[in-house]
């Protein structure tokens, strides 16, 4: 017999007669210890940090319809090892290089009388993935996944903090976010973010998925967090076949929240760029014919109030030209709009525009300004219209100019309607396999006409922007349109408490920039309720390689002194740090523009005015800077003065501190310009 069939029989040998096998697995800084078992004749992983444990042994494994549970009665057969220490460049991102360093161990689980699956772990010192992986085998022709029991154990709960928002609800992942201990909460969306009692953050999430559900995390015991997989109509969680994987089920891991919001754990557990060249997606700034619907001086439909008119596009391109800005996004062009738009689903053409707004005009018109006509498609769930005009709308598109497209999917959750080969109406869920396979399709096919998209009413982000560049943006939370008629709108922790999580899965259009507090009377019910200056912040703290400058043009021209910070802030980094933070409290974020020398700085807080210090450590040694401040002034208020804003200028260098002053619901944006 050969040595190595040997050796592995030898490794065998301990599970085969019942004696269990522990496998370990370090991030290389050895801070952070994965631990794998088939101890209770099933397999458990276990997580510790620092000597402390944050994951509590925990099940693994997966139930199919046709082949039963992969998971209870499978022990450990075999293993591999490896390490990577890589750099690579994004196109476009929050930080230009990002570093791949993590010790990977891949554990064979196998089972007499059903077969064979692997899972695969990759440590790294922010954090771990792991992932299920079936080779191709006997039986497993066609698979069903009808559960995955994958179990995240938290210990110490009652001590434990959670922040989460509802999953599998009617408004999908577009609720405020809630602050409780972990037992209090209910089914929840990811990224789920925790702080133990030790002051270790942790947050749950996934990377990668593709042709997978989106999973939930439900609890069953206080602490014991299992992951639900979002079902097609038929209850099916995920259809397939031998070979597959799953998505990375992530945990990120850090000593505090500013520390969590530097991760970069997602986007290294997804595959590199498949597009090749990608010179041709450009991230920048734009305005639109978007806020004036939501605030009611526009109407989607057609009519005296329509919004998406030649006349009206063309101001707002002259005003973007005059300005500095790449592009103009206009909403309600197109056939389908009129009525009840949101159950128009089957009405909607993505190639006829009314006849009050000429593309043919404004991409020519366009061209001569140097500024993009960005294109809209809201398909009100129904994406079989949609897919069955893609080609032709992006065809169109590109004939008149347009490079970026905002696409929309409003549909209530597990109402996506979609036509199956019988004919008949299927509701499907937008995180569900269907779905994920839907957004996937949109975007490669928008890549072969060199088109990026930003997708609103997405299924959450898992760091695909890295295989495919042209995926510049999504929502996925609540955003700026809730401030003009939500119920309630955003309250001021909301902006403090997205960095720390819907910000971890990746960039995020929270479309920032409304300077007019008051649109609906002295007292309206709805309102962003922030100051004018943390308005400006959130250009710096909520990431999105495309950012918009919201309101109407007229209002930026009653505050022109402020709107310069908007003209000013790049979209693009060399670096970003996140300097300090408390979820839901308060957040500083600094940023690096690419291919410059200038640094930019967002602060804000919640409810609470406070006092923040900020060390400039991170500016070029031996460099000045002129420090261009915007900042809440010494009376200002979110909800009594939001308009009371200072702006002033000082040198400084990486050896000086800054003493920020937040106002109620206020913030602080700075430019730091290298001399």
């Amino acid at each position: 017999m050969a040595v190595r069939q040997l050796l592995s029989l030898f490794t065998l040998l301990p599970s085969a007669f019942g004696m269990a096998t522990s496998l370990s697995v370090m991030s290389p800084n050895q801070q952070l210890v994965v631990t794998v078992s088939d101890e209770s004749d099933a397999p458990f992983y276990q997580v510790s940090y620092r000597g402390e444990t944050i994951i509590a042994p925990s099940l693994l494994g997966l139930e199919f319809k046709q082949q039963g549970q992969f998971g209870p009665g499978f022990v450990i057969a075999d293993s591999q090892r490896s390490r990577a220490d890589n750099t690579w460049e994004q196109p476009w991102g929050e930080r230009r290089l990002v570093r791949d360093q993590h010790n990977e161990l891949m554990v064979t689980l196998q089972s007499q009388q059903a077969g064979a699956f692997n899972v695969r772990f990759r440590v790294f010192d922010d954090g771990l993935g792991f992932r299920y992986e079936v080779n191709e085998q006997p039986g497993m022709a066609q698979v069903d996944v009808t559960d995955e029991m994958t179990r995240f154990n938290i210990p110490n709960p009652q001590q434990t903090t959670a922040w989460w928002i509802p999953a599998r609800a009617f408004n999908r992942y577009e609720y405020i976010y809630r602050t409780t201990s972990l037992p209090a909460m209910e089914r929840a969306n990811t990224p789920l973010t925790f702080k133990l009692p030790s002051g270790v953050h942790l947050s749950i999430h996934e990377a990668a998925l593709v042709d997978w559900s989106g999973m939930v995390l439900d609890q069953r015991r206080d602490g014991e967090l299992k992951v639900t997989l979002t079902p097609w109509s038929d209850g099916v969680m995920v259809k397939t076949a031998a070979p597959f994987k799953s998505s990375w089920r992530t945990i990120q891991v850090a000593d505090n929240a500013a520390q969590l919001a530097n991760s970069s754990l997602i986007l290294n557990l997804n595959e590199p760029n498949k597009l090749g060249d990608v010179s041709w997606v450009e991230p920048g700034k734009y305005i639109g014919i978007w806020w004036g619907m939501h605030i009611n001086k526009y109407t989607w439909g057609s009519g005296p109030q329509h919004g998406a008119t030649t006349a009206n596009t063309k101001a707002y391109m002259d005003f973007a030209a005059e300005h500095g800005f790449d592009g103009v996004l206009v909403e309600g062009w197109n056939i389908g709009w009129d009525g009840e738009w949101f159950h128009n689903g089957d009405l909607f053409s993505f190639t006829q525009p009314y006849a009050d707004f000429d593309i043919a005009e404004l991409g020519r018109y366009g061209k001569q300004k140097g500024v993009k006509l960005i294109g809209h498609h809201e398909t009100s769930g129904n994406v079989t219209n949609y897919r069955n005009q893609m080609d032709d709308a992006f065809a169109l598109y590109t004939q008149h100019g347009v490079s970026q497209i905002k696409t929309g999917y409003v549909a209530d959750g597990g109402d996506i309607k979609r036509i199956d080969a019988n004919g008949h109406v299927r509701n499907e869920w937008h995180d569900g396999q269907f779905m994920v396979g839907e957004y996937l399709h949109n975007v490669q096919l928008a890549a072969k006409y060199k088109l990026s998209i930003n997708t609103h009413e997405p299924v959450k982000d898992t760091g695909l922007r890295r295989t495919y560049p042209n995926w510049l943006s999504r929502e996925g939370a609540r955003g700026q349109e809730f401030n003009a008629w939500g119920s309630p709108p955003n309250p001021p922790e909301h902006t403090a408490m997205l960095p720390f999580t819907r910000m971890l899965a990746g960039p995020m259009d929270f479309t920032p920039g409304i300077f007019d507090m008051h649109f609906g009377g002295d007292k309206p019910l709805n309102r962003p309720q922030t100051t004018l200056a943390k308005q400006l912040a959130l250009y710096v703290v909520l990431y999105s390689p495309i950012q918009m400058a919201a309101d109407l043009p007229e209002n930026y021209t009653q505050h022109m002194d402020a709107f310069q910070f908007i003209k000013d802030v790049p979209t693009d980094w060399e670096e970003s740090i996140a300097l300090d933070g408390a979820v839901g409290d308060f957040v500083v974020f600094a940023r690096q523009q690419r291919g410059g020398s200038d640094w930019y700085l967002g602060a804000l807080t919640d409810e609470d005015a406070r006092n923040v210090t900020v060390k400039l450590d991170f500016l070029e040694p031996g460099k000045r800077y002129e420090a261009q401040v915007y900042r809440d002034g010494d009376k200002a208020h979110w909800d009594t003065n939001p308009y009371d804003y200072v702006i002033e200028k000082r040198q400084v260098t990486a050896n000086d501190s800054l003493n920020l002053q937040l106002a109620a619901s206020g913030g602080s944006a700075i430019r730091f310009k290298a001399l």
